[in-house]
């Protein structure tokens, strides 16, 4: 049986560790930019805005497009500081707290959607670097 120091001292742990959770995505930051450069967006994980560049060009544009691409942009930005957040938070607290974070948010990571690239595994990227050095040390040296 647990003891109630034990749970005293477990809840004060898991305060602090939210805690420094809010903090680490209050530092986090997403930037992204429209493809043909009229739109440049930096967010924080809490959505708040940091950045906004028009490019001069955009006072001509059509207002209802512009507009949408803005959101599109802050979208795309906001998508990257949630993935910085959650990788921030994973440094510091490990992955299985980072998956709880997300649970608990209700907004998971963006590298965990369906239709991302998952890249490259681990056994996948040391056979490749196995393969790599085997051939360097196969030739011969000169």
């Amino acid at each position: 049986m647990i003891s109630t120091r034990a749970l005293i001292d477990q809840a004060r742990a898991r305060e602090e560790a939210l805690a420094q959770v809010a903090g680490l995505m209050a530092e986090a930051r997403g930037s992204a930019h429209a493809l043909d450069g009229t739109v440049e967006v930096t967010v924080d994980a809490f959505g708040a805005l940091h950045r906004l560049w028009l490019a001069p060009s955009v006072t001509t544009a059509d207002p209802a497009r512009l507009a949408a691409l803005i959101l599109e942009v802050t979208r795309i930005a906001m998508a990257e500081a949630t993935q910085d957040s959650y990788n921030k938070v994973a440094l510091h607290l490990g992955e299985d707290l980072t998956m709880l974070v997300e649970q608990l948010s209700g907004s998971p990571a963006p590298a965990r959607a369906p239709d991302d690239d998952p890249g490259m595994t681990v056994e996948e990227f040391q056979r490749h670097r196995a393969e790599r050095l085997g051939e360097r040390r196969s030739q011969p040296r000169r």
